[in-house]
């Protein structure tokens, strides 16, 4: 067989992932917050792209609103020929000539406005009212523009502030404030110091001593038990702070971890006391805190936003909408388009005003595209998770991605990306999306499963009510929910129990039966 070469045309289809491919799928899998630090970065870089929301329509119609402050054409603030002088001019004049004036205009004395009611203030500088070529309105009925009630909310307190002030009341050393101030800057937000002294030692350029002395005196601040480098030694500063670390006391820190495996036999033979001064020294370890710098608060958590808004309709079914607040709404300018590429100068300024314009419709249509496609995707699970909003988590129904996909008509990565960083307010609650989805367990009889989610739920609401002198073992569980009808291993449940954060038996026995 002779080998040759030859020329051949085939025609085939191929998905090419072009970059506005991958910025749309990128789109899609956003949270609503990465979605407006998207689009309003978008919105500063394309000069074609505008909001559509009403303050920046407000702000291209190029017309001046009048405000509460008079602003004057004159240079020197006075009114222009033929017209009366408003009431800025006469505040103005008769701040000029004195109090008896103002008392004339107001046909009273000054000495009958209280403090309390709006008036004139009591002796203003004329100078300090005049700003640029207008005078600002003083009288406490006027507003403003340069009026900030921020500037009245006073600083919240931080633990680093409190610190810092009670460090320069206890140390006068520079080098020891020095010190301080690294190890007041190295706390976490709930004052645990996890530092190695002596490498800061050797950073800081003084000797290991020098920074333990320093932090003893830190050790002494409020609130009590900062700067310790353990839940032991955070304890044993508020009780030394207490006066109440006595020998006993010290050996139940020493071994504090019985405490959390509820071995009090244990515990009452170390520290040398009977049971009724154990429960006590229990009761004072459980009304110190673990966390002392955690009064001073932390820093904000952002709250969830849901994106799409689940309600019960009035014929029985259940309305899903979108939240339109988290939808950045965009428009394309085709008008400054039309006018600015007939300005272009040369080849180069052309080909970036139609990469803006070509850029500013892609975006437009994916958050259209977006928006209608995880309204899609949220319809289908509320259809298929009807029980779940009406009767609760018992009801909740193994659901995976390909259900979905299949229903709705689009791939697993499509739903995959849509239920991501996504969440849904419902009568029962606000849920992410892939809340909802979770795997199946057989049921006992041919046919019938169970969600995983609702098999947790039914584990724990057995452990909630269980008896403490009957206390459920794990064996005992999987008899109780085969009898219900599911089919469930001994390994499953004990996993679902410590996902749970839910002790053993053995462990449950202990603190029931210790009534601590």
């Amino acid at each position: 067989m002779a080998i040759s070469t030859k020329l051949e045309m085939r025609q085939s289809q191929s998905l090419v992932m072009t970059p506005q491919l991958m910025q749309a799928i990128k789109l899609l899998q956003m949270s609503n917050l990465d979605l407006v630090s998207y689009v309003e970065s978008e919105l500063e870089r394309n000069p074609l792209l505008e909001k559509t929301d009403g303050e920046a329509n407000e702000g291209n119609t190029g017309d001046t609103s009048v405000t509460s402050d008079r602003i004057s054409d004159n240079p020197d603030g006075s009114s222009p020929a033929g017209e009366e002088p408003d009431a800025g001019d006469w505040m103005q004049n008769d701040l000029e000539t004195g109090s008896e004036a103002i008392a004339s205009r107001m046909d009273t004395d000054l000495g009958n406005v209280f403090p309390d009611e709006p008036g004139v203030p009591a002796s203003p500088d004329p100078a300090l009212l005049k700003t640029g070529d207008s005078y600002k309105n003083v009288s406490s009925g006027g507003a403003s523009e340069d009026y900030n009630l921020e500037a009245f909310v006073a600083e919240e307190a931080s633990l680093v502030t409190s610190l810092e002030e009670q460090m320069h009341f206890a140390l006068s050393d520079e080098a020891d404030r020095l010190i301080a101030g690294h190890l007041i800057n190295s706390l976490d937000e709930n004052g645990y110091l996890y530092l190695d002294l002596e490498e800061t030692a050797e950073q800081l350029g003084v000797g290991p001593d020098r920074v333990e002395w320093v932090l003893n005196i830190l050790q002494t601040f409020e609130p009590a038990g900062v700067f310790a480098r353990s839940l032991a030694e955070c304890l044993k500063l508020q009780l030394i702070d207490r006066n109440r670390f006595d020998p006993a006391m010290e050996a139940f820190i020493d071994n504090i971890e019985l405490l959390a495996k509820r071995e009090l036999s244990a515990l009452k033979k170390i520290c040398g006391v009977d049971d009724e001064d154990l429960t006590e020294m229990i009761a004072e370890i459980r009304a110190l805190d673990p966390k002392p710098g955690s009064v001073f608060g932390s820093s904000l958590v952002q709250p969830v936003v849901p994106d799409v808004f689940v309600r019960p309709a009035n014929d029985g079914t259940w309305a899903v909408e979108l939240n339109s607040d988290t939808l950045p709404k965009v428009l394309v300018n085709q008008t400054y388009f039309a006018k600015v590429i007939k300005t272009a100068r040369n080849e180069t300024e052309k080909e970036y005003l139609t990469d803006s314009l070509q850029t500013a419709n892609w975006l437009a249509k994916s958050l259209d595209q977006r928006a209608k496609t995880i309204l899609k995707v949220s319809t289908e699970i509320v259809r298929q998770q009807d029980g779940f909003l009406t009767y609760g988590i018992a009801h909740l129904r193994p659901l995976n991605l390909k259900t979905i996909a299949e229903a709705i008509g689009m791939h697993e990565s499509t739903v995959s990306r849509v239920t991501s960083n996504k969440f849904m307010a419902t009568p029962r609650g606000i849920f992410e999306l892939k809340y909802f989805f979770s795997s199946a367990i057989s049921g006992t009889s041919e046919g019938d499963t169970h969600s995983a989610e609702a098999v947790r739920h039914r584990i724990r609401q057995m452990i909630d009510a269980e008896d403490p002198k009957a206390i459920l073992s794990d064996d005992t569980i999987v008899k109780t929910l085969k009898n219900d009808g599911i089919d469930i291993a001994r390994r499953t449940v004990a996993k679902y129990r410590e996902a749970m954060k839910i002790g053993s038996s053995v462990q449950r026995r202990r603190e029931k039966n210790s009534n601590i």
